[in-house]
């Protein structure tokens, strides 16, 4: 620890630490724009000078080192005056747009300006102009407005690890730019909206939409994919306009994906609102008491056995267990399936389902094994936690087979089961690698676990592991890594069909009466299948759907939601349902006093209660699985993911929309990337 004085207050820091973070931890302000926690040091704007004694002249704080015995000083007349010069010269060519701007209200150089600024500007020259440049249907330029700190340059270089914004000219030519004024690729571009500290980079669906004060801020979880990012999500009325991240460490640290800030406009877009029933290939608006009325005969003239349930990807843990228990208790129906296919998981314990490793435990590996998961596209504020412990700790990366660009290098092995056999029987370089590692990473993705012989290579694999102790209390290492929000939750509160039976049974039209409560991500040939959706939006649930009950987004009512880590989270409601539409677990609950005319639960706390009883109390049992624990040699694939049509939500957003038409148009000219 090295001692310090910040304005005659002496403090002991870590070295290492730069004079700017030394005068935080004293509780001393310094104002910046181009220093970011997170990016290296470019020590570009000069704002955060400061002064120490026996230096001629103020000093960059950002960019100097803290060593023993200084004295810093932050609130005199020199550096006052330093500060001054400094905002005058970055206002020397910022336009007055103020009132036109959208970073009006959370625009930093706006509010340093007020506090360490000066109302006059002795500067009499024309103002220098840049011409807006193209970077997508996401970010909006306004480059006149660019002070040059670079901080969306070093975003994109290493947190993205895609490097397509850079400086282009000298002095006062320079521009910030992707050089070919093209669309930006990277899934996490639009977070250099958050970090442009002017109003140089704005949202471009945003613009003009609103101001900041007028907006409703609610904090929530994203349920784009597992990986659970906090957000915050702000509305103007009742219409969400914006998704902001929201500052975990653990999770997603001050990041979103594109996708997760974007695809809301999908929540105003082919939204359900009133029930339908289908007549003669037709939909026909119903009242609910006509719908109730036709689900209860339907109900009651199928046998028990004939009922089946399929839960969704986006469906909150409450309504997974009113489903549960509505199947259980009201309907007598054993079929209830949360699983898209035919996945090996094994209940015996949550260890089983789990990113066991933790998300902020990336950073300390210091080998990844990749079988059979795309995470740049499967989990992407995860896949940057892989980038960033190659950066930290040189971290060497092995995949079974080419998964294209990464954003990191990996070494490309072969994807057959054979590999993996290899290494779990100790007859290959990567078991010794794995054993001589103090914290290895194996990540298991949804399709290696489609495979015949899945149960074969996860149950070896966690033999392997326990035996060479990579398992155990202070560290395991054996991961899986999901695509929905929903689905560590649907196993915990075990909506797994116990005998693997129920997809198939839906394939050969065993059931007649099928429930799909918020299941979009579903393809089947239907022939004489009575089916209720259950849903928010009209997509491929609803289209196959005789009957449609409207839902609610993840946005219109709280919900629990357990992410791939196993953290469990809430999301809050920030909006409510459009027109006659309930939140899902009313629903569910409805159709229990339908049939049973007794209601399951009297209120949500009732039902939070039973769920939170039944996550404390619940006993695992192990499938019998379809699943047999042999060695077939297949090749192992990622699954195919249409990255911004994952979700009935991204599918019925026009920015989404953009998005991947513009991925299909760089695709098939063969510039991606």
């Amino acid at each position: 620890m090295l001692k310090v004085k910040v304005n005659d207050i002496d403090i002991e820091v870590e070295e290492g630490l730069t004079v700017l973070q030394a005068c935080e931890i004293a509780g001393a302000e310094i104002p910046r724009f181009c220093y970011h926690e997170k990016l290296s040091i470019a020590g570009n704007c000069r704002m955060c000078l400061v002064e120490i004694e026996k230096s001629r002249k103020p000093v960059a704080s950002c960019a100097m080192p803290v060593t023993e015995g200084m004295n810093i000083k932050t609130n005199t007349k020199l550096v006052e005056k330093a500060r001054k010069g400094v905002m005058e010269f970055l206002l020397a060519n910022h336009p007055l747009d103020c009132p036109v701007c959208d970073q009006g209200g959370e625009c930093d150089l706006q509010d340093q300006s007020m506090f360490y600024g000066i109302d006059k500007s002795r500067f009499k020259e024309n103002k220098r102009f840049v011409p807006e440049k193209y970077m997508g249907p996401l970010i909006k330029t306004q480059m006149t407005r660019c002070i040059h700190c670079t901080r969306c340059v070093r975003f994109a270089t290493e947190v993205a690890g895609v490097p397509e914004i850079g400086a282009i000219g000298r002095g006062e030519d320079m521009q910030i730019t992707t050089y070919l004024e093209k669309a930006m690729e990277s899934e996490l571009s639009a977070n250099v909206i958050d970090l442009c500290p002017v109003g140089a980079l704005t949202s471009k669906p945003y613009v003009f939409e609103a101001r900041p004060w007028e907006l409703k801020k609610t904090e929530s979880v994203d349920v784009m994919d597992a990986v659970g990012s906090n957000i915050r999500v702000d509305t103007y009325g009742w219409e969400v306009k914006r998704i902001l991240p929201k500052i975990n460490e653990d999770i997603n640290e001050e990041w979103i994906s594109d996708k997760t800030r974007y695809a809301c406009d999908g929540l105003k877009y082919q939204r359900l609102d009133v029930p339908y029933v289908k007549k003669k290939n037709n939909f026909n608006k119903i009242s609910w008491p006509e719908a109730l009325h036709i689900l209860k005969n339907k109900i009651n003239s199928t046998n028990p056995e004939k009922v089946a349930g399929l839960t969704g990807d986006l469906t909150n843990m409450e309504t997974l267990f009113a489903c549960k228990e509505l199947f259980q208790k009201v309907l007598k129906s054993k079929d209830l399936e949360s699983r898209e296919k035919n996945i090996y998981i094994n209940l015996n314990s949550r260890k089983n389902y789990l990113f066991n490793s933790e998300i902020n435990g990336i950073e300390k590996s210091d080998l990844i094994l990749l079988i059979g998961t795309n995470p740049r596209y499967e989990a992407t504020m995860l896949n940057a936690r892989i980038r960033k412990s190659f950066l930290k700790n040189n971290t060497e990366i092995i995949s079974l087979g080419d998964l294209g660009d990464l954003t990191y290098p990996y070494k490309v092995i072969s994807n057959l089961t054979e590999e993996v056999k290899k290494i779990i029987e100790n007859n290959s370089d990567i078991s010794k690698k794995i054993k001589n590692a103090k914290y290895p990473l194996i990540i298991f993705g949804e399709a290696a676990l489609t495979l015949n012989s899945s149960k074969y290579l996860f149950e070896g694999f966690k033999k392997f592991l326990k035996e060479n102790n990579k398992i155990n209390e202070e560290w395991n290492s054996l991961n899986i890594i999901h695509s929905n929000a929903s689905t560590v939750g649907s196993f915990d509160l075990d909506i797994v069909s116990k005998t693997n039976e129920t997809l198939e049974k839906i394939d050969n039209n065993f059931f007649e009466l099928i429930f799909l409560i918020g299941r979009d991500n579903f393809s089947f040939t239907k022939k004489n299948e009575f089916i209720v959706y259950i849903g928010s939006h009209g997509d491929k649930g609803a289209e196959i759907a005789d009957l449609i009950l409207p839902g609610a987004a993840f946005t219109e009512q709280d919900g629990y939601y357990t992410n791939l880590e196993g953290k469990l989270q809430m999301a809050f409601k920030a909006s409510y349902p459009p027109g006659k539409a309930k939140e899902d677990w009313i629903i569910i609950n409805e159709i229990s006093k339908l049939i049973d005319k007794d209601s399951m639960f009297k209120n949500k706390d009732e039902l939070l209660r039973a769920m939170h009883n039944y996550l404390s109390s619940s006993k695992k049992d192990e499938l019998s699985s379809l699943f047999k624990e042999e060695y077939i040699s297949e090749k192992i694939f990622t699954l195919p993911i249409d990255y911004y049509h994952s979700n009935v939500i991204a599918r019925s957003s026009k920015t989404m929309n953009e998005c991947r038409n513009i991925r299909t148009k760089l695709k098939k000219t063969g510039t991606e990337g």
